[in-house]
C-alpha cells in the first residue's frame, strides 16, 4: 500500500512538481488504497523478479463501526454469518477501475487499470476465510499473460462476527510477477473496502445502519456505507448500499518525507446492491460502483492534478 514518489533536489521546482504529480497520480486508487509499490509499470515484463516468493503478507484493515438508523419491522433479529468450518463456496469477483487525470491545462490522459475477474474457491476456518484463485481474466494482453502464473495463488480473510473483514492474507503463487501481485492486490483492496459489516442489534426489512471505517492509503479518509436491508428471504439478504468518502485532512503528506499536497478538492460516492447468505461466507451476487473528483495542489509550484476515478466491483456466484 506504498505509493512511490520521485524525487531529486537538483530538478527544478516546476519540473519536479510536475514528475511528482504524474507519478502520484498513477500510484492513487479509488479508494484512497495503494496498489502497491507505485514504481511498477503496467507494461512490465514477466521476467520482473516477484517480490516476497514463497511468503503470505497480511494486511490489517481498519475496524468497521456499524450505527443502527432504523430497526426496521418485525420480525427482528441479529444477523451474523453462520457457516461451519469446511464450508465451500464457489464465486467470481469482478473489479473495474477507471482513471483520468490532467496536470494543469494538459490534455487528459487515460491510467485506467484493467479490469479483472477472479473465480476462486472459498472455504471457511476458524479464523475466516481461505481463497484459492482460479485462472483470472482480464481484456489487457500484457497483463493477461503475466497473469497465467499467479494461477494457484491464495488469498484470505479475517473475519470478525459481525461479517466485517478484520485482515486481509495475500499468498500469489511464487512465480508471479511484481506487475500481476499489484493487479491481484488493487482487487481484493476494492473488494475489502466495499464489504459490509452487521449492526450489533436485531433488524428486519427495511432496516437502515451506518459502518464508518478510515481508509487507510495514500490520503487518509473517512469512509461512511450507509446500508438498507430492502429483503430478507430466510438466510439470504438483498442489501442496497450507499458510499460517500471525504479526506481526515485538508493536507497530504506524501510518503518518504516528499513535502505535501494541499487536497483543493475531494468528491467521492457511490452506491450499489449485494445479496448475501448468512451461511456462506461471500457475496453471493451484488454491484457496487464508487466514483468522483479529486484536485490536489503543489504549494511549492502552484501545479495541479486533478481526476476523474469510477470503479466497480462485482460478485457472482
Amino acid at each position: 500500500m506504498l505509493v512511490t514518489v520521485l524525487s531529486s533536489p537538483h530538478v527544478p521546482r516546476i519540473a519536479r512538481s510536475g514528475v511528482l504529480l504524474m507519478v502520484l497520480a498513477v500510484g492513487l486508487s479509488a479508494f484512497g488504497v495503494g496498489c502497491s509499490d507505485g514504481s511498477e509499470s503496467r507494461g512490465e515484463s514477466d521476467s520482473t523478479e516477484p517480490v516476497g516468493i514463497g511468503k503470505e503478507v497480511t494486511v490489517p484493515i481498519s475496524a468497521a463501526v456499524a450505527t443502527v438508523v432504523s430497526a426496521g419491522a418485525e420480525p427482528r433479529s441479529l444477523l451474523r454469518p453462520d457457516y461451519p468450518a469446511g464450508t465451500v463456496q464457489q464465486v467470481t469477483l469482478r473489479t473495474d477501475h477507471h482513471i483520468e487525470q490532467q496536470i494543469n491545462d494538459q490534455p487528459p490522459s487515460d491510467f485506467s487499470t484493467p479490469a479483472l475477474t477472479i473465480p476462486m474457491t472459498a472455504q471457511t476456518d476458524g479464523d475466516g476465510v481461505e481463497l484459492t484463485l482460479g485462472t483470472i481474466s482480464t481484456p489487457d494482453p500484457s497483463l493477461a499473460k503475466a497473469l497465467t502464473a499467479a494461477d494457484g495463488s491464495h488469498a484470505g480473510f479475517d473475519m470478525s462476527e459481525l461479517g466485517g473483514i478484520t485482515a486481509l492474507r495475500l499468498a500469489p503463487a511464487p512465480d508471479t510477477s511484481n506487475t500481476a501481485r499489484a493487479a491481484l492486490e488493487q482487487a481484493f483492496y476494492q473488494a475489502v473496502y466495499r464489504s459490509i459489516t452487521f449492526p450489533d442489534q436485531p433488524v428486519g426489512e427495511g432496516a437502515v445502519w451506518t459502518v464508518r471505517q478510515e481508509v487507510d492509503g495514500g490520503v487518509a479518509l473517512d469512509q461512511v456505507t450507509t446500508a438498507t436491508l430492502t429483503k430478507r428471504e430466510d438466510d439470504r439478504l438483498t442489501i442496497e448500499l450507499e458510499v460517500t468518502q471525504k479526506p481526515k485532512s485538508q493536507v497530504w503528506s506524501l510518503p518518504n518525507n516528499a513535502g505535501t499536497l494541499d487536497i483543493r478538492d475531494y468528491v467521492m460516492q457511490g452506491s450499489g446492491t449485494i445479496t448475501v447468505d448468512l451461511g456462506l461466507p461471500l457475496p453471493v451476487a451484488g454491484s457496487i460502483t464508487v466514483g468522483g473528483h479529486q484536485a490536489y495542489r503543489d504549494p511549492r509550484s502552484a501545479s495541479m492534478l486533478q481526476q476523474t476515478i469510477n470503479t466497480q466491483v462485482t460478485w457472482n456466484e
